[in-house]
């Protein structure tokens, strides 16, 4: 159990969202959360292992049928929510920019920008009522390199980061903090799948993946989930509108 000085778990009493939590990243902070003392509702496209002690409701968040009936969820498990945390994202490589076709790109920003900007619109006016609550948005360093076969995933998470900032300015007054997590080059299934299919292209950019890292290994999916751990506690009370890079050194800032 994660706790403060007093030996209490810091996010006691506290209700949690966390979008993609079935597996990686995403069950990783459902797993740190809970530990902390959170009660945790998450959710996924199709029912699946989650982290036990962790309610799951199945919603599709690319769409705005599918960002409601998670908010539904949440107001009806939990009865509301103090903390945010969208972690549901990806994309599929293609063999350039201009192969990747419109639906590609819709999905991109349904998945990867959109989803966060709807479900927010639904559960963050309950934070400024209460004037209290913490939005966490995942991004990915793969935005400081944007690279033609990724463009739709990377160009998706740029809006995302620059959506987070204002965000977090519009909310401020209202005592919501909102702030972003990019995870460099982490070991995940979501991960390894998409190395696989970039592979298949003929692409060598995701070889020598540890020597790139300066501290020498790929992300662990705790490595993440203690980022996000710590921006949603009281710990960083004084942050908002911040995005903290958890990629071992990798890319340039």
């Amino acid at each position: 159990m994660i706790g403060n000085e007093s030996g209490t778990p810091v996010l006691k009493g506290k209700r949690a969202v966390v979008t993609g939590g079935s597996r990686g990243i995403g069950a990783a902070v459902v797993r740190r959360l809970l530990d902390a003392g959170a009660d945790v509702l998450t959710t996924a496209r199709s029912a699946g292992a989650v982290p036990e002690g962790a309610a799951f409701a199945e919603a599709d968040v690319r769409t705005r049928a599918g960002a409601e009936a998670l908010a539904a969820a949440a107001r009806e498990v939990l009865g509301g929510v103090d903390v945010l945390v969208h972690n549901a994202g990806g994309a599929r490589p293609f063999a350039n920019s201009s192969a990747i076709p419109d639906e590609e790109w819709q999905e991109a920003l349904d998945l990867n920008y959109l989803a966060s900007v709807r479900l927010d619109s639904l559960l963050v006016p309950g934070m400024k009522e209460r004037r209290s609550g913490v939005v966490v948005h995942v991004s990915s360093a793969a935005v400081r390199t944007p690279l033609g076969p990724f463009l739709h995933y990377t160009a998706a998470k740029a809006a995302l980061e620059n959506y987070s900032r204002g965000l977090a300015l519009e909310l401020a007054p209202f005592g919501v903090r909102v702030n972003t997590v990019t995870p460099g080059r982490v070991a995940t299934p979501g991960g390894e799948a998409t190395r696989e299919q970039w592979a298949r292209l003929g692409a060598a950019a995701g070889e020598g993946a540890t020597a790139a890292v300066p501290l020498g290994r790929e992300g662990r999916p705790d490595d993440i989930a203690h980022a996000v751990l710590f921006l949603v506690s009281d710990r960083a009370a004084w942050l908002t509108g911040s995005n903290l890079v958890v990629d071992g050194g990798e890319f340039p800032r």
